[in-house]
């Protein structure tokens, strides 16, 4: 449904996006995540048709809508946007809000989509309100079901929760994934928040100065990142010292453990650092392995520890919250590495 394709876009000072590319399903999820200034909303509105690449072309279903010599209206693109600030008309009602882009359909048409849209977002009851009168998270459902009642060929998300307090973020990105699910709607969000990011999206690419350094669902993306990059932006964790030994085997301070060892490594003596993330650090009492307690944040279910190994490296584990530990306490660990990954040592 969407193919980008070796995109640039560049103002005169500077290149902002350069030769990225990627690719959804029909029916698909993706995420461009990244910190501010990485790109991200300048493709995005590239997508949309508010920037001109200076090279590579976008497709969606199949259609040239942008390159360096086609520029297909934003108009013309079938494209629904949810922005940021939600964008609503304070003078029109839900009802007549989620009508506005509908007047070319006759009065029964228009109404029986409103009627959809309504059921969808779950906003029956609300349907004669203003937007004044309406929470955040309600305004967002508003705003997402005017999108969609035109029945776009693409939905654009940009950064659709950063005016809502935390729990409601979460909570709300799960409602918006369904609601897309259900419409069967192809979508992309554009975030700096990876918990968002893995609550809605079922690809996610991890951008950097332009460009996506992985592109890949969430799992993978925190179980096998491609690079230090991503695996310092995507979850916890610490990279600690190891080496490679003659059997190809990865040797660390706390095992050692069958590769794959990093390409371009030698194998016998070639140092790397292994990314170790707090749920592959286990307590258990019965370990020769100790560890002390340096600090320890309460999350309600888990604690998450810092801890501190003989040599002085620090690992985080998150452990079962009735296991209270104090700081300065000595505790036993053992490690689940189900997913090894190893950076040739920089």
């Amino acid at each position: 449904m969407l193919e980008v394709n070796a995109v640039s876009v560049r103002y005169p000072d500077r290149a902002v996006i350069e030769s990225l590319s990627f690719s959804l399903a029909s029916g698909q999820i993706g995420c461009l995540l990244g910190h501010s200034g990485c790109g991200k909303t300048t493709m995005l509105r590239a997508i949309a048709g508010f920037e001109t690449p200076a090279a590579g072309e976008i497709r969606i279903d199949g259609e040239v809508v942008a390159s360096a010599s086609t520029m297909l209206p934003p108009e013309a693109r079938r494209i629904g946007m949810v922005f940021q600030d939600y964008a609503l008309f304070p003078h029109l009602n839900v009802t007549d809000n989620i009508g506005f882009g509908l007047r070319a359909l006759s009065a029964a048409e228009r109404t029986a989509r409103i009627g959809e849209m309504l059921a969808l977002v779950g906003l029956e009851d609300e349907c004669r309100r203003f937007p004044h009168e309406l929470s955040g998270g309600q305004q967002q459902r508003v705003a997402l079901a005017r999108a969609l009642a035109t029945r776009p060929r693409l939905m654009l998300l940009d950064e659709p929760f950063s005016n809502l307090d935390a729990e409601l973020r979460e909570r709300l990105g799960l409602e918006v994934r369904d609601i897309l699910k259900a419409a069967g709607t192809t979508a992309i969000l554009v975030t700096h928040d990876q918990h968002e990011a893995f609550a809605v999206a079922d690809v996610v690419g991890v951008m950097v100065d332009g460009q996506i350094r992985q592109w890949a669902s969430p799992y993978s993306l925190y179980h096998q990142p491609v690079d230090r990059h991503v695996a310092n932006f995507i979850g916890e964790g610490v990279l600690l010292p190891g080496v490679v030994n003659a059997s190809a085997q990865i040797e660390f301070e706390l095992g050692r453990f069958d590769g794959p060892t990093p390409a371009h490594c030698g194998v016998d003596g070639c140092r790397v650092d292994v990314l170790v993330r707090p749920d592959d650090v286990q307590h258990d009492d019965a370990s020769p392995v100790r560890a002390t307690v340096l600090a320890r944040a309460f999350r309600g279910a888990e604690f998450l520890y810092t801890l501190a190994l003989p040599s002085g490296q620090k690992v985080l584990s998150l452990v079962p919250s009735h296991h209270n530990h104090a700081v300065g306490e000595e505790i036993g660990i053992r490690l689940e590495l189900e997913h090894a990954v190893a950076y040739v040592r920089e």
